[in-house]
């Protein structure tokens, strides 16, 4: 352990054991001297970016006038009750809404690209580009939003991004109608030929965050043994624990707690999907639980806790992979994904897709919460988080790309007033909106981002 010296704690304090590295939350022994905590250029905003694929029934013409994902009203007085974003009503004066944005980049520019919405959407969500049409190895696109950011300021951070989905991403070589694969599996470009992998595995990710100082041999032996991560680090917790006052081991212990509760987790899935049982995601890792409310729930507390040790403060977050027919029994739909998606005009079918939204929508809470119960100095981590959730696809069943869905949740360290339904006029790019919030974020030199036309105003009923 790294000795404490002088009068505070580094931030940068680790616990090591055998194939374990465990960061810290911040703790109050880290504040220097006679200084107050206070948020300052070394206290960047954390970021998520969460893409749920296939639009949402509020873009089709029945579904707008039901007010299924945009409320009736602008500005701050505005019903959520109708909406898929009905679950979010908690966090209404977290929340963002921008309505009615197109995302140019995903449609099809030349004949042999018409048809290929799916295999190159997600592509273009974060980056706001059009992807180059190939099947080979020579992909190209943009740079997304989510390494923009990490270029800039995820570099302090043990782990500068961090990349995650629910959904099989490992296919390789061409998908269809001419698009490679990998368009279609990750969200994340570090530049506009580097797809960035995405991990889909909860253990994997929790080895990344927690195990990065050992080798892999050491790893994998840890995960043969009974024991928990924490219990190749108990002397050191010790040793820590002897040097703090009684709030700072508190916090300590919730957050070791955390840690262990969710390796339990973790480790409960393996057990049952390596049990010889019939799995309903058959032939996915071990790791992976079949519920995908359990899947998303474990992968937001680890971000939360990614975000409590200051592990990395960026995030991209694949919700789901397009054409999937995964069916959702929570939802109440009884139908698969991608067969609900395309409703063909009728009303009911609308309705039923709109439950299935707000059914993913109401995943979100889930990790608000988690960030506002996690205080860090005098504020809470949903006072510092930007989420951006969105879909780079309108209405599914024409597979167009206009009036897509867009929220952001979170106070951004002061950068989002939050209650506020903002419409963008027709035509808008949605990379009008990701400018701006990049400016928000603190890169206020960037004079455009993917096809952006100027910077989105959020202090307007409509964007002009």
């Amino acid at each position: 352990m790294e000795l404490i010296t002088g009068k505070h704690l580094s931030r940068r304090t680790f616990l090591r054991g055998v194939g374990a590295t465990v960061a810290l939350p911040f703790l109050d022994a880290m504040t220097p001297a006679g200084r107050l905590w206070a948020r300052d250029v070394s206290d960047p905003t954390r970021l998520v970016c969460i893409e749920m694929v296939h639009g949402a029934a509020g873009s089709s013409e029945f579904g707008a006038a039901q007010h299924y994902w945009s409320p009736a009203t602008v500005g701050r007085d505005f019903d959520l009750s109708p909406s898929a974003l009905r679950p979010l009503e908690p966090y209404r004066d977290y929340l963002t809404i921008i309505s009615d944005t197109d995302v140019r980049g995903a449609e099809a520019k030349k004949p042999k690209e018409i048809g290929g919405d799916h295999f190159r959407s997600s592509a273009t969500f974060l980056t706001q580009a059009h992807p180059k049409q190939t099947e080979s190895s020579d992909v190209e696109v943009g740079t997304s939003l989510d390494q923009i950011y990490a270029q800039r300021f995820g570099q302090e951070t043990p782990i500068p991004s961090m990349q995650l989905c629910i959904e099989n991403v490992d296919q390789a070589g061409g998908c269809a109608y001419g698009y490679a694969c990998v368009y279609t599996d990750t969200i994340s470009w570090s530049s506009p030929t580097e797809p960035l992998p995405m991990i889909r595995d909860p253990r994997v990710a929790f080895d990344q965050l927690f195990g990065a100082g050992g080798t892999p041999e050491a790893r994998a032996a840890r995960r043969q043994s009974s024991a928990s991560i924490l219990d190749f680090i108990t002397g050191e917790v010790a040793q820590l624990k002897r040097e703090l006052d009684p709030s700072d081991r508190r916090r300590m212990d919730r957050y070791l707690e955390n840690i262990r509760e969710i390796e339990r987790r973790i480790d409960r899935v393996v057990e049952r999907n390596s049990s010889g049982e019939t799995r309903e995601l058959p032939g996915a890792p071990a790791g992976v639980p079949d519920s995908f409310d359990e899947h998303v729930k474990l992968m937001f507390d680890l971000q939360a806790l990614a975000f409590e040790s200051d592990m990395t403060r960026v995030f991209s977050f694949k919700l789901g992979r397009d054409a999937s027919g995964r069916v959702y029994p929570a939802s109440g739909i009884d139908k698969g994904f991608h067969p609900a998606s395309h409703h063909g005009g009728n009303e009911q079918y609308i309705t039923d897709f709109a439950e299935i939204n707000r059914y993913h929508v109401g995943m979100i809470p889930y990790f608000l919460e988690r960030l506002k119960s996690s205080m860090e100095g005098d504020t809470h981590l949903l006072d510092k988080t930007m989420i951006i959730y969105g879909s780079p696809m309108g209405d599914p069943n024409v597979h167009n790309h206009k009036r897509c869905p867009l929220f952001v949740a979170g106070g951004a360290n002061g950068a989002m007033d939050g209650n506020l339904h903002v419409r963008a006029a027709p035509g808008t790019p949605m990379a009008n909106v990701m400018l701006s919030l990049l400016h928000r974020l603190g890169l206020d030199d960037l004079e455009t981002f993917g096809d952006s036309t100027a910077p989105f105003g959020f202090d307007v009923a409509t964007d002009q």
